[in-house]
């Protein structure tokens, strides 16, 4: 009877991730308890801080990432590897700030489209007594 060495290895595996989820689903109840309001209903203002701050600083990141390439392909005066590297890094910042700036674009246009305030606060629906 012959066991196979990967079998071996993926039951080590599962018992140390039930090693390991034990002590981490003792954790839950602080992501609860950690919210700004008692319902659930106040995440949604907290992710919409938190995501309206991260829309500048990935679009900062991906015009850097484009000035690098800029720089790098400057830089390589007869390299031609250099070169290539630097247009290539140049091509994947302008595809990143054109997806990032397209998204946000879309998204405001849909919002004016349909008279959603983007800016504007949101009613979730409560249970009465809780």
């Amino acid at each position: 009877m012959e066991i196979k060495k990967g079998r071996i290895t993926n039951i080590i595996k599962i018992k140390m991730m039930k090693k390991a989820l034990l002590p981490l689903s003792y954790l839950a109840p602080i992501l609860v308890f950690a919210a700004p309001d008692e319902t659930v209903g106040g995440l949604v203002p907290l992710m919409q801080n938190i995501l309206g701050a991260l829309t500048p600083i990935v679009v900062g990141l991906a015009l850097l990432y484009f000035f690098w390439g800029l720089a790098k392909y400057i830089l390589a005066q007869g390299n031609d590897e250099n070169k290539e590297e630097g247009k290539m890094i140049m091509v994947w910042g302008i595809i990143a700030l054109f997806v990032m700036v397209s998204v946000w674009g879309i998204i405001g246009l849909l919002g004016q489209t349909t008279g959603v305030d983007p800016g504007g606060t949101i009613n979730l629906p409560t249970v009465p007594g809780l």
